[in-house]
This record gives structure tokens, sequence and C-alpha cells, in this order.
């Protein structure tokens, strides 16, 4: 999960900075997405690196894709309102990606706790 969780960061900072851009540098909102961006990197970093640190690392990274997914939402609302401005697109792609990031965490934890468990009963 933590290279799964780097290469979500990365998506949310290419994002950040193509909204920025992409709105002519006028819209700072825009790189909302690097600021969870790169502490979901850190996080991926880290759970790679410390095996000790990894669930409490990739508990606070399924919490930015919350928050992700959560800041995201209003950008969907729009979009299918029929509001197809670079706005509502960057956000529901927050919100899409971001839900999916939570998703395969949640399956992660889900898994990790199956193995555990199994892993006991053979002790």
């Amino acid at each position: 999960m933590g290279k799964l969780t780097i290469g979500y960061g990365l998506i949310l900072v290419v994002l950040g900075i193509a909204g920025y851009y992409g709105s002519g540098q006028v819209s700072k909102t825009a790189l909302i997405p690097v600021a969870l961006g790169i502490p979901a990197i850190i996080c991926g970093v880290l759970a790679e690196a410390k095996e000790n640190l990894r669930m409490h690392v990739m508990h606070v990274a399924v919490l930015i894709g919350i928050v992700g997914f959560g800041g995201g939402v209003p950008g969907l609302i729009k979009l299918f309102g029929g509001d197809t401005g670079a706005g509502p697109l960057a956000r529901g792609a927050l919100a899409v990606i971001s839900a999916i990031f939570v998703a395969l965490c949640v399956k992660s934890f889900i898994d990790a706790r199956r193995r555990r468990k199994a892993r006991e009963a053979s002790e």
C-alpha cells in the first residue's frame, strides 16, 4: 500500500498543478490537491521504509483520502448538475480518485486483519 499511496499523492500533485495552470494561475485553491498529495507521498514513503510505522501512517493516508473525497464531492454535484467547468472537473476528479484510494485502503486493512487472525490461529 505504500507504493499505491505514493502514486495517489503524485496524482494529486499533478492534478493540483494542472488545475492551477489550467485556471491561468488565477485560482490558488486549485493547489489544494497538492496540499493533500505531499503528505500522502510522505505517508507512502514512511510506510515503505519503516515497517513499524506502516499501520499508523496508512491510517493517516486514508484520512487524507477521506478529506480529498469530501472536498471533491461539491464538484461532483456541480458536474451532475451540468456545470462542466475546469473547477468542477478538477474537484470531481479529486473525489473519484480519493474514493478509489480509500476503497483500496479499506480492502487492504481488511485483508491485513484476516492475515493477522489466520497467523494467530495457526500458532
